[in-house]
C-alpha cells in the first residue's frame, strides 16, 4: 500500500442527496462524506453538523433555500472533529450548540485535530481559506437540552461515550427522527481514532431504545423505517466488535501494533473493504483499539506528525 494517506488521493466529487426523512426534516448526504441534518421549525432552521468549511456549508444552505426561506438560528455540533465543525460560520446562526465535553475537547485538541484531518483528507476541506478559525460553541450542556422551534421540540442528548467522549444526538419526538452524528454509520466505516470501544455499544443501546422511525447517520444514506434503523445500529455495533475483538486478542498475547493491524486488516477487509473510508480509518481504528486494550482510557491526541509516523509504520 502507498505511504500516502488512503484518503489523500480521494479527489472524486461525490453526488449530493437532500432527502426528506420526516415532515420538515432533511438529510444532506454525499456517498459516504460527512452528513448534515436540517430541521425546519415554524420560524427558523436548525442545522446538525456544519461541514468542514464555510464554502462547503454554503452548499447545504443552497439546499435549505430550496425548501424554506427561514433563517438558520441554531447550528448543533454532534462532536468536535474538524470536518463537522469548522464550517459553522457559513450559516450565520445566532447559536452554536454542543456538549460540555465537546467544548472541552475543542480546547484540549481542536487545533491538532484540524491540522491532522486537513492533511489526511484534503478533499473534505474545499476552500479551506474560508475557515475563520476554531469553532467555539455559544451554548453547552451536560446531559440534555430541549429546544423549541416554535411548536417543534428538539431534544439534544448526551447518551454516553462512543465515537468520542462528547458526542450528542438530536431527537425530534413528533416525527420520531434521530440525527445520530457519527455514533451510527450506515455501510460506512466508523472512525474510531478517538473512540471508547467499551462504552460505545451501551450508547447504541440508548439510541435503539428510542425506536426511531428514521435516522440520519454521520456517514452513509439516511434510513427510514424501524427495521432499517435497527439494521444501521446493528451494523455499527458489528463493525466496532470486529475491530476491537481482533485487536484486543493480539494485544493480550503481546503482539505488536503492526501485527494487530495486519490481523485486523485480514479479518475485516473481506467484510467491510468496500465501505466508504474503510482504508482511511483502519490504521487509526487499530491504534486506538490497541491503546484501549492496554488500559489507556483517554484517547491520545492525534497530531499531523503522529498521523504520519503511525501510517508509515503500519503500511511498511
Amino acid at each position: 500500500m502507498s505511504k500516502q494517506f488512503a484518503s489523500a488521493g480521494d479527489m472524486a466529487e461525490k453526488t449530493v442527496s437532500f432527502t426528506e426523512i420526516g415532515p420538515g426534516l432533511y438529510a444532506f448526504t454525499a456517498q459516504g462524506d460527512p452528513n448534515t441534518g436540517v430541521i425546519v421549525g415554524e420560524e427558523s432552521v436548525m442545522v446538525i453538523d456544519a461541514q468542514a468549511t464555510p464554502a462547503m456549508a454554503h452548499k447545504v444552505v443552497e439546499r435549505i433555500r430550496q425548501v424554506t426561506d427561514k433563517p438558520v438560528k441554531h447550528v448543533v455540533l454532534s462532536h468536535y472533529h474538524a470536518v463537522r465543525v469548522l464550517g459553522a460560520s457559513g450559516y450565520g446562526a445566532s447559536e452554536i450548540i454542543a456538549s460540555d465535553l465537546c467544548r472541552a475537547m475543542i480546547v484540549e485538541r481542536g487545533q491538532e485535530d484540524w491540522d491532522s484531518e486537513f492533511a489526511r483528507f484534503p478533499r473534505l476541506f474545499q476552500d479551506a481559506e474560508t475557515i475563520p478559525g476554531l469553532t467555539w460553541p455559544t451554548l453547552t450542556f451536560s446531559d440534555t437540552l430541549t429546544l423549541w422551534l416554535g411548536r417543534r421540540r428538539v431534544d439534544l442528548m448526551w447518551l454516553g461515550r462512543g465515537h468520542t467522549a462528547g458526542d450528542i444526538v438530536a431527537w425530534v419526538p413528533d416525527a420520531r427522527v434521530m440525527y445520530s452524528g457519527d455514533l451510527v454509520e450506515y455501510r460506512s466505516a466508523c472512525y474510531c481514532g478517538d473512540a471508547h470501544f467499551g462504552d460505545w455499544p451501551d450508547t447504541l443501546d440508548e439510541i435503539a431504545e428510542l425506536e426511531p422511525d428514521a435516522l440520519m447517520p454521520g456517514r452513509g444514506d439516511a434510513v427510514a423505517g424501524s427495521e432499517n434503523v435497527a439494521e444501521a445500529v446493528e451494523l455499527t455495533r458489528q463493525f466496532l466488535r470486529d475491530t476491537y475483538d481482533s485487536v484486543s486478542r493480539g494485544a493480550a498475547r503481546g503482539a505488536s501494533l503492526k501485527e494487530c493491524f495486519d490481523a485486523a486488516a485480514a479479518h475485516m477487509r473481506p467484510v467491510y473493504g468496500e465501505w466508504a473510508i474503510f482504508e482511511h480509518c483502519l490504521p487509526f481504528n487499530v491504534a486506538r483499539a490497541y491503546d484501549e486494550a492496554q488500559g489507556i482510557d483517554t484517547p491520545r491526541i492525534w497530531t499531523a506528525e503522529r498521523d504520519r509516523q503511525m501510517w508509515q509504520a503500519l503500511q511498511g
